[in-house]
């Protein structure tokens, strides 16, 4: 870590005091389980933690990255020089309005564990989620969705806490800059809770559509140590990513540590005790090999930190 760097982290661990813990780990965060260490992680109970995390994010100009339940996101070898945040006890709750039909859950909630949960108490709409290992503040960051559906599809707004100003917002699905795959949040806003619109609907029927989820996922996408579909589909619906890497040939192939998956060549599986650099390599070897034979430049659908290059 160069001089400026390492000054940088000791005006922020001087503003978060005990708050703060020194070079953790983030790979057991992560379902790739690689990767480096944050030099400072802060784990937010209340809204004031995350006031101080504002101040130390001014004082040292450190980069702020909130881990939620890490489906998506691929940490470097050399690890997160900035303040690492995960969110517990004041981001997980849910609230059903049973009159209105709107469900207020807070971020990191576990989207299966809300998929199931609403599903038993006959609120549908939220089905798909049950395959998608994420939680509720990643989801909106990145828009997931699957089998039809996705997180813009219910949302019906989002509370934020603004790291620049320091202040609580309430955005609507026009402010957050909803795409596929992925929205214009930026990396200094952090997601409190959401409010989804539900469908009152019978039990059975959607406990029923959970069940065939996930079998299908089982039966069509690896398990072990992945982030799951690593890059968006270049034309949804029409182009995947999957057909566009096997159409060059590229399932199975192994890069180090990492490999393209023989079940489904959208996922890039990590060896235990693997490397997130080799990771990142092979996601760049199959960016451009598909782009060479095809002329489609993939987009990641994977958060990637503390990587010098932005080419994967």
């Amino acid at each position: 870590m160069h001089a400026v760097a390492a000054e940088a982290v000791e005006r922020a661990a001087s503003v978060l005091g005990d708050l703060a813990e020194r070079h953790v780990s983030l790979a057991p965060m992560t379902t790739y389980k690689v990767g480096g260490a944050a030099e400072l992680f802060v784990r937010v109970r209340h809204v004031d933690d995350l006031r101080r995390v504002a101040d130390a994010m001014r004082a040292s100009e450190l980069p702020v990255l909130a881990i939620g339940r890490g489906s998506n996101l691929l940490v470097s070898e050399a690890g997160f020089v900035g303040i690492a945040i995960s969110l517990v006890e004041i981001a997980e709750q849910v609230r059903v309005d049973d009159d209105d039909h709107v469900v207020e859950v807070g971020s990191a909630v576990l989207l299966p564990v809300l998929a199931r949960q609403l599903a038993n108490s006959g609120l549908t709409g939220f089905e798909w989620a049950v395959g998608v290992p994420g939680s509720i503040g990643g989801a909106v960051r990145m828009n997931a969705g699957g089998h039809g559906s996705d997180m813009a599809a219910s949302l019906l707004d989002v509370r934020v806490f603004d790291l620049v100003t320091s202040t609580e917002q309430v955005l609507t699905p026009d402010q957050l800059g909803l795409r596929f795959r992925g929205s214009g949040l930026p990396p200094t806003t952090v997601v409190l809770s959401a409010r989804l619109a539900v469908v009152p609907g019978d039990p059975d029927e959607a406990r029923a559509e959970l069940s065939a989820i996930v079998s299908w996922r089982r039966a069509n996408q690896p398990g072990g140590q992945n982030a799951g579909s690593v890059f968006v589909n270049p034309v949804p619906g029409e182009v995947s990513a999957g057909q566009l890497i096997d159409r060059v040939g590229l399932r199975g192939f192994r890069h180090g540590t990492a490999v393209v998956s023989d079940k489904h060549a959208n996922f890039i599986q990590a060896d235990p005790d693997g490397r997130a650099d080799d990771v990142f390599e092979l996601m760049a070897i199959v960016r451009r090999r598909v782009e060479a034979a095809t002329g489609y430049s993939l987009r990641s659908e994977i958060r990637l930190v503390g990587f010098d290059r932005t080419d994967a």
